[in-house]
């Protein structure tokens, strides 16, 4: 009798993990954040070298502003 419980309970178990269709179940702790504003975020803490990562947006964002600039002018 007991023999039976454990392999009904195992069978039970095996079917409930089952690999059902996921694209129907919702998403949760979808991070809402982009990389962008996470870094800025990072940016402004007082983390030990966080003003480096916002030294380095604001390289990302002249270097940027320059390609845009010479694209314009050609």
């Amino acid at each position: 009798m007991r023999r039976t419980h454990v392999w009904l309970a195992a069978t039970v178990l095996a079917l409930a993990c089952g690999s059902g269709d996921t694209s129907k179940q919702p998403v949760i702790n979808r991070d809402t954040l982009t990389q962008r504003q996470k870094d800025s975020i990072l940016a402004g803490s007082r983390i030990p070298g966080a003003s480096g990562v916002g030294k380095a947006m604001r390289v990302a964002d002249s270097t940027s502003a320059r390609v845009r600039a010479s694209d314009t002018i050609q």
